[in-house]
């Protein structure tokens, strides 16, 4: 996947400004596709030379003048010839893991810390997408939003984000747990 299709993605829903899209980003799409601010805007602008976005300039008394972005024609072509071709495979690519891998020969205080603040980034990344997706179903229960709502697409991506997160939790949780179990009986014996 390129930067943009999840800029495409992003855009589904509303007309946005770069600004807009850059906050919207941070909430949904950016859990499976990380993109800085700037990369953002510089994918913009290439999505509007090609034609796959259209921008148009809002003026504003207060503030300088922005721009919003929505998906044309093409860019929908586009996010279609990209949903038709094949997916490939994801893999993980993660600091933190590479360190746990290395745990039986490093100091572990560092790391249980790391761990630790991981599974609150986690806890609450699943609170905000429960949010989310509480806001979505509009007072419906799942299932009928599931059968029933307007855009299903961003709610299933919610719970693969939650389901992401919670997995998450639970394996620092159960990381912090074995290695301080294992620091424990090391301390033991060594009395």
């Amino acid at each position: 996947m390129a930067l943009r299709h999840a800029v495409l993605a992003a855009l589904l829903d509303a007309e946005l400004s770069g600004y807009q899209l850059a906050k919207s980003f941070s909430v949904g799409v950016a859990n499976f596709w990380h993109a800085l601010p700037q990369q953002l805007y510089a994918e913009l602008a290439r999505l509007e030379k090609e034609g796959l976005v259209a921008g148009r300039e809002v003026v504003q008394d207060t503030r300088p003048n922005k721009r919003l972005f929505t998906v044309t024609g093409a860019g929908l072509a586009e996010l279609e010839r990209f949903t038709e071709a094949a997916a490939k495979p994801s893999f993980m690519r993660d600091d933190l893991v590479v360190k746990v891998h290395a745990a039986d020969h490093v100091d572990h205080g560092a790391l249980l810390a790391q761990l630790a603040e991981r599974a609150e980034v986690a806890r609450a990344k699943t609170a905000l997408f429960g949010q989310l997706l509480e806001k979505m179903r509009g007072g419906r229960t799942e299932e009928e939003f599931l059968r029933h709502g307007e855009r299903v697409g961003p709610y299933l991506t919610c719970l693969a984000g939650i389901a992401y997160e919670q997995a998450n939790e639970q394996w620092c949780e159960r990381t912090i747990t074995v290695l301080g179990e294992r620091e424990a009986a090391d301390a033991r014996r060594q009395r």
